[in-house]
């Protein structure tokens, strides 16, 4: 019963990139962290996803 709950868990964050942040860190340390620096913390994170989903022209035609 708990392993059912826990996958449904994931699968929800999964679906609604609640688990954004997470994946973020994981990207980093495998590819970034050899450089140097820290990653964003999650407020920069979800302000930077913000700005890049938001700005610019949004429209179809």
């Amino acid at each position: 019963m708990m392993k059912t709950v826990r996958t449904l868990w994931h699968l929800l964050r999964e679906m609604t990139g609640d688990d954004a942040y997470e994946k973020y860190l994981a990207h980093w340390r495998v590819h970034h962290a050899g450089e140097g620096g820290e990653p964003l913390s999650r407020k920069e994170f979800f302000d930077a996803e913000l700005h890049r989903r938001w700005s610019g022209v949004k429209r179809c035609c």
